[in-house]
């Protein structure tokens, strides 16, 4: 099996930024990608975090129904809830690296779901922590990131 890719929500975002091209393309071939190799893996936080920058947050916001129809589809993806272990997780590695609190809790999520990689554009490409290897999707060339990224 390949390995599981956790997705944060910059790349979710970017799927439906209209005014970014280039990085809506890419996050699409990635989400694409992931769909069909069954490798995608995403938390509840990272879907809250999507609908809210989706419809409010962005220049051209999607509308409500549009963003919720995504966050449905993610569902298969078997988000990763909060819980106390996630939080006894989260607060390990904000001490020990120094994370937000949030982005803490989604490296933990990622953990939890048991995935090699985070892709994210705000954690610090290459950054390790403790197994889960961060990969900045938008800055990579398309083959490091191990997909299919067929059109």
């Amino acid at each position: 099996m390949t390995e599981l890719r956790f997705v944060d929500s910059n790349v979710l975002v970017y799927r439906h930024a209209r005014d970014e091209t280039a990085k809506r393309k890419r996050a699409d071939s990635i989400l694409g990608a992931l769909w069909r190799e069954r490798i995608g893996r995403v938390s509840d936080q990272v879907l809250h975090e999507f609908y809210v920058v989706a419809t409010r947050k962005i220049a051209r916001p999607v509308a409500p129904e549009v963003a919720r129809k995504e966050v449905r589809l993610l569902e298969r993806w078997s988000p990763i809830p909060g819980s106390a272990a996630l939080r006894e997780s989260a607060w390990r590695l904000e001490d020990r690296f120094g994370l937000s609190w949030w982005d803490a809790l989604i490296v933990a999520a990622a953990q939890a779901a048991k995935c090699r990689y985070l892709l994210s554009e705000d954690f610090g490409d290459g950054q390790d922590y403790e197994g889960v290897l961060v990969i900045d999707p938008f800055s990579r060339d398309p083959a490091e990131l191990g997909l299919d990224l067929r059109d």
